[in-house]
């Protein structure tokens, strides 16, 4: 009640961007007096085994994440793991920097539960990120991971060029990988996600990886590739099918869509809006979709992380249940403060008792059993 009353009086008259800056910069503030990580963790963790998930290796305290987006260049992991996220994924992040699309470039639409972003990749670039990157402490207890894209200025056929760039800056400060080749606000990067492109751009990030791991004689990063929820079934079937060909560690479904259809916000106000990914509620059902059809392809072979449209206990438990490993949030977050981590925590475990499951391990894929 505090945070929406904030939200309310302070932050919803900010422009949406500013309002994050703000939010963040506090968040780190705070986080960075001596202690107050420990007592942020001690309020806002829930230390349950139960809700404890394995993928890629690691053992994750609970499946929820912080998707791409709020902390584009690493500045803040510690401080927002302190809020009960079992894993933050940083960027995206390209070779060089960028300033991104003209402000304003992110909107609130509050009669949604929604956000439209056209950002455009802003960031300090991959170098900037290493520093930040190398600057968190203790990070064998933080799960980091690192979601890479391309450069606005550079053409399609010099991609593969920009990612390979980014990925070995990166990849030896990255607990995972992801290969955003999904987000609709830099041009043509969507057109990557067709299999002819997308097949050498995944096999060079492999490689990648492969001599980073030799390098520091560890196990390889693992590898994954983030979709957008607007591709044609059809579509998703063939990145599933290619994911299981070069042995992917993982997709991460779904990104922001161009989609306007069922919101409540009129048209009218939409259309003020411009151009830009849609991100919250109204994805709820498609990313559900895309994840169970992913799940149907993939099953356990390859680790699903849902996003998009997970707002409630109720929306995470779904996922989990449709074979879901990870979630992630972000706009679900924004409208539910500091404290929507641990109100999805509590709802988990609530839904595991109801349900009469010992673990969430146990809970993933049971609708489809």
């Amino acid at each position: 009640m505090i945070y929406r009353f904030l939200f309310w009086l302070i932050l919803s008259r900010l422009p949406a961007e500013a309002a994050h800056r703000l939010s963040f910069g506090l968040l780190r503030a705070v986080a960075a007096i001596p202690g107050a990580r420990n007592v942020m963790r001690a309020m806002c963790r829930v230390r349950s085994p139960r809700l404890a998930v394995h993928a890629f290796g690691r053992r994750f305290d609970n499946p929820l994440g912080l998707a791409a987006g709020f902390d584009k260049d690493a500045r803040g992991p510690a401080a927002l793991t302190a809020l009960g996220f079992g894993f933050i994924e940083v960027g995206t992040v390209t070779a060089s920097p960028q300033p991104g699309n003209p402000k304003p470039r992110l909107f609130r639409l509050p009669a949604d539960a929604a956000l439209i972003n056209r950002m455009g990749f802003n960031n300090a670039g991959a170098a900037a990120a290493v520093r930040s990157l190398a600057q968190v402490s203790g990070r064998n207890r933080l799960i980091i991971g690192v979601n890479i894209g391309k450069t606005k200025t550079v053409e399609e056929s010099g991609a593969v060029d920009d990612y390979v760039s980014s990925a070995r800056q990166l990849v030896p400060y990255a607990d995972f990988l992801v290969v955003n080749v999904s987000s609709p606000n830099t041009p043509g990067l969507r057109n990557l996600q067709a299999v002819s492109l997308l097949r050498p751009l995944l096999l060079a990030m492999k490689q990648v990886i492969a001599d980073d791991a030799i390098a520091r004689s560890a196990s390889p990063v693992p590898l994954l590739v983030k979709i957008a929820p607007d591709l044609a079934d059809s579509d998703i079937d063939e990145v599933a099918h290619l994911a299981l060909e070069l042995e992917l560690d993982g997709i991460v479904a779904t990104n922001t869509s161009l989609s306007r259809e069922g919101l409540r916000s009129t048209s009218e106000q939409v259309d003020a809006l411009g151009a830009g990914g849609l991100s919250g509620a109204p994805l709820q059902q498609r990313s559900l979709e895309v994840l169970r059809r992913l799940r149907a392809q993939v099953g356990e072979r390859i680790t699903l992380v849902s996003v998009g449209g997970i707002s409630s206990p109720e929306d995470a438990w779904q996922r989990i249940c449709a074979g879901a490993t990870l979630l992630q949030g972000y706009t679900g977050f924004i409208y539910g403060g500091p404290l929507w981590p641990l109100r999805i925590q509590c709802g988990l475990l609530a839904r595991l008792d109801r349900a009469g499951i010992a673990t969430l391990e146990q809970a993933r894929g049971i609708e489809q059993l």
